[in-house]
């Protein structure tokens, strides 16, 4: 069974995260997957739309913590990754729909706020969970998030890592549509289909006129959260925090 899928209909490119026993935790591969996609699909014809979501209940738990001492796999390089899938979604020439059909934390949450669209189940939550494990935003979040809730609410999200709703992020203005369970398949289909059937060119336009004024600061972003998140790498309490997390139990960081 592949960890990522891709399908491609009637100019939807369908980008699923397939790992349901992790909660569709991205490994370096599910990202370098889904980031190829992206870049590939610029210029596409036969791409009108792409919708990125995740399978059986999931959209991503984040990054895969995997080992005893998970900071282990995390360096420079994971930053960079999530860098460039980030900038995918932002630079590609077309509507990218996050479908959010469970829990987005960490990176799964900086993507699906990085998508120019969002449409989740009620029962989904966003949670930037970095601080948590002895790290900061990354993702872009520290300009995505906070250029769509504003300042005070992105602080609550960073800094206690609280999750908030899919009502609740919709109400703040994080994310663009919320429906009940039961209608979210359908609300999927109609709300794609939508985009598929709009105009490329003005959608093309429209994207890159909206994220140049709201999202003026994101190169910049990206490349502060890289230098504090690699230097916090280094850290007892980045491992602790990751330790921790990898054993189930809460952790005791002592800020070194």
């Amino acid at each position: 069974m592949s960890d990522f899928v891709v399908s491609h209909d009637q100019g939807v490119l369908t980008l699923q995260f397939n790992s349901p026993q992790t909660l569709n935790a991205m490994t370096p591969t599910m990202v370098e997957a889904c980031t190829h996609e992206l870049e590939e699909a610029v210029g596409r014809d036969d791409v009108r739309v792409v919708v990125i979501t995740g399978s059986e209940g999931a959209f991503s738990a984040g990054a895969a913590l995997v080992g005893e001492n998970p900071i282990e796999h995390f360096d420079v390089t994971a930053m960079d990754r999530a860098n460039r899938l980030i900038r995918a979604v932002l630079r590609l020439d077309k509507p990218v729909l996050a479908g959010v059909n469970g829990i987005a934390a960490g990176v799964g949450c900086s993507l699906a706020i990085a998508c120019d669209l969002q449409i989740a189940r009620e029962s989904a939550v966003f949670l930037l969970a970095f601080g948590r494990i002895g790290l900061t935003c990354d993702g872009g979040t520290s300009a995505t998030v906070a250029a769509s809730v504003g300042r005070a609410k992105a602080m609550r999200m960073a800094l206690l890592a609280e999750p908030m709703t899919a009502r609740e992020a919709a109400k703040a203005g994080l994310i663009s549509h919320v429906v009940p369970d039961g209608e979210y398949d359908d609300a999927l289909a109609k709300l794609t289909y939508r985009l598929a059937q709009g105009a490329p060119l003005a959608f093309a336009a429209t994207k890159k006129l909206i994220n140049a004024t709201s999202l003026a600061q994101v190169e910049q972003a990206l490349e502060r959260e890289r230098s504090a998140q690699s230097a916090l790498f280094s850290t007892h309490d980045a491992a602790e925090g990751m330790q921790a997390f990898a054993q189930k139990r809460r952790p005791v960081f002592e800020g070194r």
